[in-house]
């Protein structure tokens, strides 16, 4: 990705943004609320995809900094109003952190996330059902190309001892390792982690974190963890007794896992990016299309044109939404210097 400012940094420290990236500010208010559900439709739709991330999406869509920041005042004062509420303080010190989230742009795109994905989950587990060569090989194109996205975040952390934009022998060696090791988890004989209460709530924590760090699709990580389809099909089933324990851990993961995720890219943010590229990197070894029910790798059979176009496909997808996301992000920032400089003429 080519933009190289910390997201944890956005979250810790600043201020809430003085501009929201909607419609222009003449647009109405309904206008501007509809825009912004059906960017979480987009975001929602992407959760469903493995290795298309959400947070991708959101930084494309130009409301990555809003939700950061704002998830970041929310968990902050909800802190502060429960430790004062333990000691009968009142809210009066979480209003001002709670002031900073941008509710205005944050409610339209939760509904229109939620309602993308009820609507699609049910698709995408028929998909899967019926046609898993196929949609695997989908998936593993998808996951290929969003390679992309943490390597290039990684190159352009800041180093002293190496220019921007390269790769050194311990940075390989990093990822090599986290790659290996995402290989040997997700090569694990399917069904070990049933859906139960206590695989669900963690499975929910770390998934959230897909909306943090660009590149990470939660549903990916789901799928790694073979809860998946489980999850798509208590969607579509509306079986809230799942959802609830999933939910607890949206909730347990975006009060720790997110601060953790944007402590880490704030001190070192070179290694959790370069550990990233290569736990994606590793885990491409579950989406193989060709495989058995215990996760056995097997050469390819049968029809093959179906899953190869299925792979250009995926692949295509994200490296187009890569090329568009660049291009916005170096016209964001050359008005933004071009901002500054008639700022330092004035």
């Amino acid at each position: 990705m080519s933009h190289d400012h910390s997201p944890a940094g956005d979250s810790a420290s600043a201020s809430a943004p003085t501009s929201t990236p909607t419609s222009p500010a003449l647009a109405p208010p309904w206008a501007r609320s509809l825009l912004n559900a059906v960017r979480g439709a987009l975001i929602g739709t992407a959760e469903t995809v493995p290795g298309v991330s959400g947070g991708t999406i959101a930084l494309m869509t130009g409301v990555y900094e809003i939700i950061l920041t704002s998830a970041g005042h929310f968990i902050s004062g909800a802190r502060i109003a429960v430790s004062d509420g333990v000691r009968g303080r009142g809210l009066s010190r979480s209003r001002p952190e709670w002031a900073k989230v941008h509710w205005g742009v944050l409610i339209p795109l939760a509904i229109g996330m939620v309602f993308a994905l009820f609507v699609m989950a049910g698709v995408m587990e028929t998909l899967v059902e019926e046609h898993p060569v196929t949609m695997r090989a989908l998936f593993f194109g998808l996951v290929l190309a969003s390679l992309a996205v943490p390597f290039r975040m990684a190159a352009k952390a800041p180093l002293s001892t190496r220019p921007l934009g390269r790769w050194g022998v311990k940075d390989w060696s990093i990822a090599a390792v986290a790659a290996v090791g995402a290989a040997v988890i997700v090569t694990l004989p399917g069904g070990t982690l049933e859906p139960t209460p206590a695989i669900l709530i963690p499975a929910g924590a770390i998934a959230v974190s897909a909306l943090v760090l660009p590149g990470l699709s939660g549903s990916f990580i789901l799928l790694t963890m073979g809860l998946y389809e489980p999850t798509l099909g208590a969607v579509a089933d509306r079986d809230w007794g799942y959802l609830a324990y999933f939910a607890i851990g949206l909730v347990i993961g975006m009060v720790s896992i997110v601060k953790l995720l944007q402590w880490l890219l704030e001190h070192h943010r070179r290694s959790t990016l370069v550990v990233l590229t290569g736990i994606m990197a590793g885990s491409l070894v579950a989406l193989w299309p060709w495989q058995d029910e215990d996760r056995t790798l097997q050469a390819p059979s049968g029809d093959l044109l179906g899953p190869i176009v299925a792979f250009l496909v995926g692949f295509t997808v994200v490296a187009v939404l890569l090329v568009l996301e660049a291009r916005i992000v170096k016209r964001r920032d050359a008005l933004a210097a071009i901002a500054a400089d008639a700022q330092r003429d004035a």
